[in-house]
């Protein structure tokens, strides 16, 4: 009989699958590395299994222990999995950008996990990266991965994924192109793969708000590359020792939004259900064609599985809230169409403004409609509250008829777009759009904005 003494057993060997209709317009074979099959479905799984057994036979990594690392999910994931097999406790520091889903899977294998916010320095107490090593010495018996700088990540795929790669294509491969995070895969992969053939070029795949294109081409760590971005699993704030920039031939950017469409179409168009940095490192290679010839065979490595992205790049509220989908919008009823079942949120006018502040405070509005018996009779918005308040601290008592303004205009579904962007002024911030008798929506600046 064949079969696995336990799960870590199945980490590795994933197959090489080609590429059909995105890469219909390249000359050379494409062929995508994977690494879904792992078994917890991420190319982490490696470098996790070896990162523990290292910090294992060296003593780091003590009987009964606590695991401890700042993650964008799929490490989590694999040290996880690994953890429940030998018997050791985890705890994952993940930042509030990662989907809900990579959280929730983590917490359903047993991991602790604690949300830091994306948006402050790597050296911030509050950072991912300064929580993780705070509760490293806070933790008796504990070992902190660090993912970034543990020689173990880029040993994992120098001694696996690489051979893999060289194997399945008979020393065959050309060009390697893979996302890059922590660097572990772009590293290992790449030194053995030029250990091979000297002459296999390796690209990274980058994103916008991040270090590593302009480091690797100049040298310098430019601290106003670095912004928030969407994208997850790929590019950084800092540079990660395990980046071993000598063996990378080349980065390419790709934006927030291409990385999203991609991540799509390669759902939609080649049945591959994969992760944001697969849309990164499809759409990366699509701009990185003029280096393919005919006789090239191109690596492209597919880090994670799609189903911890059904709340973002698959749902496409989402997407269309970003701009990542460009809907065709020609009229009211097309601007207000993803909202349309919603009911207006209005006041009444003997109501108080204390109401009104309260409802533009709980549903992050700034324009509210005022009605009474008869219909649409005036309107508040907040920067006329606030000039109001400044001439009379005790506004928020009065009833709402004594500081409304006129009501907003009113216009058919079938407005065009042209017609109301007229309508909304310096002194008009919204029209109400009549969809039938009973439903009436609301347009801002920020809605015509939005749909043009």
């Amino acid at each position: 009989m064949k079969y696995a003494n336990n799960i870590l057993e199945t980490i590795g060997n994933t197959p090489l699958v080609k590429l059909n209709v995105l890469t219909k317009d390249l000359p050379c074979l494409v062929l995508s590395k994977y690494e879904t099959f792992n078994p917890g479905n991420s190319t982490k799984d490696r470098m996790a299994l070896k990162m523990i057994e290292d910090a294992e036979a060296d003593g780091r990594l003590k009987p009964g222990g606590t695991i401890i690392e700042g993650t964008s999910g799929n490490t989590g994931m694999g040290l996880a999995l690994a953890a429940i097999v030998k018997g050791y406790k985890m705890v994952c520091v993940i930042s509030d950008k990662q989907s809900k889903e990579k959280m929730d899977i983590l917490r359903a294998v047993g991991s602790k996990v604690i949300v830091c916010p994306t948006n402050v320095e790597p050296e911030d107490p509050k950072s991912y990266y300064s929580t993780s090593k705070r509760l490293a010495e806070e933790t008796p018996n504990s070992w902190y991965v660090n993912q970034y700088d543990n020689p173990s990540n880029s040993k994992a795929h120098y001694e696996s994924t690489g051979p893999e790669i060289w194997n399945q294509t008979e020393g065959k491969v050309t060009h390697f192109v893979v996302g890059v995070g922590t660097g572990g895969t772009i590293s290992g992969v790449g030194k053995y793969l030029k250990e091979q053939n000297p002459n296999v070029k390796v690209w990274g795949i980058d994103t916008y708000g991040s270090v590593f294109k302009k480091y690797h081409e100049t040298g310098i760590f430019d601290e106003n590359e670095i912004y928030p971005y969407i994208t997850e699993g790929i590019g950084e704030d800092i540079l990660p020792k395990n980046v071993d920039f000598s063996v990378i031939d080349g980065f390419t950017k790709v934006t927030d939004k291409d990385a999203a469409i991609y991540t799509q179409k390669l759902a939609k168009e080649e049945g591959m259900f994969l992760g944001n940095s697969a849309g990164a490192a499809i759409k990366g290679l699509l701009q990185l064609k003029e280096h393919f010839n005919e006789d090239d065979v191109v690596i492209v490595l597919f880090h994670d599985h799609g189903s911890r992205y059904v709340g973002k790049m698959f749902n496409d509220e989402w997407m269309r809230e970003r701009g990542f989908i460009e809907d065709e919008m020609t009229s009211a009823g097309d601007i207000v169409s993803n909202h349309s079942e919603r009911k207006l949120i209005t006041v009444k006018t003997e109501e108080l403004v204390s109401h009104a502040i309260e409802r533009m405070k709980k549903y992050k509005i700034s324009q509210i409609p005022v009605e009474d018996s008869n219909g649409f009779v005036g309107a508040i918005d907040e920067a006329d509250l606030l000039r109001k308040y400044i001439e009379n601290k005790d506004i928020s008592d009065l009833p709402i008829k004594e500081v409304m303004h006129k009501p907003f205009p009113i216009v058919e579904k079938h407005t065009p777009i042209e017609a109301i962007s007229k309508l909304i002024h310096r002194d008009n911030n919204a029209v109400l759009v009549k969809l039938d008798e009973n439903n009436y929506q609301i347009i801002t600046k920020y809605d015509i904005i939005s749909a043009l």
